[in-house]
């Protein structure tokens, strides 16, 4: 049986139907329940849902073999894990946002920039050379630079409506954002004739 660490919400939907797909009798995940841990009725899959930012935990230490998060999570987290495939999904942009005055600033001296991605952000900026103040924010994170809390924000930018609508803009696209399979390092030795396989199978369907 292979474990699988699951996000609920759209992205476990956009895994059933590619599961599905692939011929895997995953249909209970559309399912209306409260229950954490299913089981598909061939007992070939069990499905944990967890939290998005704990898909990765779950996924290093063996509790799941597999896993889907986003690829904003998996930088974050910095797992030790193999990261086997992009799936296309749930597509979005880790932005530097902010008033659009600020656009040829983003190098000034002590930038303060609000985030939730902490490690991320820090891992940027220290790559590049640059003197910044991370501020670690965990809900409404375009607030920040329209109170003077910071001067932009490192943040996921889908469509970008609730920054026109505060009057920020995207300064700069870093990293492009979907829906990764994740695996486990021991699971892929221990459990290759039935990751890989299915991972082959993932690859013939996805974008269906």
């Amino acid at each position: 049986m292979l474990n699988v660490a699951l996000a609920k919400g759209r992205l476990a939907d956009s895994c059933a139907d590619l599961f599905v797909r692939c011929g895997i009798r995953a249909e209970i995940l559309k399912e209306e329940t409260r229950k954490l841990v299913l089981e598909t009725p061939d007992k070939k899959f069990r499905f944990f849902f967890v939290k998005p930012t704990d898909v990765p935990t779950y996924v290093e230490y063996g509790i799941a073999d597999i896993g889907v998060a986003g690829k904003d999570t998996l930088l974050e987290a910095g797992a030790d894990l193999y990261e086997m495939l992009d799936l296309g999904f749930e597509k979005c942009r880790l932005c530097v946002a902010g008033f659009p005055e600020m656009k040829g600033h983003l190098g000034k001296p002590r930038l303060r920039v609000a985030t939730k991605y902490v490690n991320t952000a820090k891992k940027l900026y220290y790559s590049r050379g640059e003197d910044v103040e991370i501020i670690p924010l965990h809900g409404s994170i375009e607030l920040a630079p329209l109170t003077g809390l910071s001067d932009v924000i490192f943040d996921i930018v889908q469509s970008g409506g609730t920054l026109r609508a505060n009057g920020l803009a995207v300064l700069e696209e870093v990293f492009d954002i979907s829906a990764r399979l994740v695996a486990n390092k021991v699971s892929l030795k221990t459990k290759a004739a039935e990751i890989l396989p299915l991972l082959a199978e993932m690859k013939k369907h996805i974008g269906e």
